[in-house]
C-alpha cells in the first residue's frame, strides 16, 4: 500500500468549555477536551473498571464559533478528523510536545440546553399531545411488474 492515512474518530464528553482564540486576519481557533471512556470487568476481582482517555480538540473559524456557541462542560459530541503533534519550548525552557485532534467534521450528540429542556419536560406532568397527521407518499409503493416469479 503506498497510501497513507491519518483519520481519528471520536465520541466523548466535553471536559471543559471551549476556549477561543481570535486572530487579527478574522480567523478564530476553538480548544476543549474530550474525554472517551473503557470498561471492562476485572477478572481476579470482578470489580468494574474506567479507564478515561483524554484527547486534545482543535477546531477552526466558523466552526469553533459554532461549538463555542453550543456547547458547555459535559456535553457529548462526535468529531472526526487528524492527529496532528506539535512542540513548543515552555516558559522553563524545556520543549513540550502535544496531540491534537484537528476536527474536520463533527456531530452534537447533546448539549446541555438539550439535556436540560429534557429534565424540565419530564419533571411536568404529561399532557396529551396531538395526534400528528401522517403523510403518506403514495410513490413510494413498490409494486412488482406482473409475472415475476419472486418467492417474497
Amino acid at each position: 500500500m503506498s497510501g497513507t492515512l491519518n483519520k481519528v474518530m471520536l465520541i466523548g464528553h466535553l471536559g471543559d468549555e471551549v476556549k477561543m482564540h481570535y486572530f487579527e486576519g478574522g480567523g478564530s481557533i476553538g480548544r476543549f477536551p474530550i474525554a472517551t471512556n473503557e470498561s471492562y470487568t476485572n477478572k481476579q476481582t470482578g470489580e468494574r473498571v474506567t479507564n478515561t482517555d483524554w484527547h486534545n480538540i482543535v477546531v477552526r473559524n466558523k466552526a469553533a464559533e459554532i461549538c463555542e456557541k453550543y456547547l458547555s462542560k459535559g456535553d457529548k459530541i462526535y468529531v472526526e478528523g487528524r492527529l496532528k503533534n506539535r512542540q513548543w519550548q515552555g516558559e522553563d525552557g524545556n520543549t513540550r510536545y502535544s496531540t491534537e485532534v484537528q476536527v474536520q467534521e463533527f456531530t452534537f450528540l447533546s448539549t446541555k440546553k438539550e439535556s436540560m429542556a429534557n429534565a424540565q419536560s419530564s419533571a411536568q406532568p404529561q399532557q396529551p399531545q396531538e395526534q400528528k397527521p401522517t403523510v403518506k407518499d403514495e410513490t413510494a409503493k413498490i409494486t412488482p411488474p406482473e409475472g415475476d416469479d419472486l418467492p417474497f
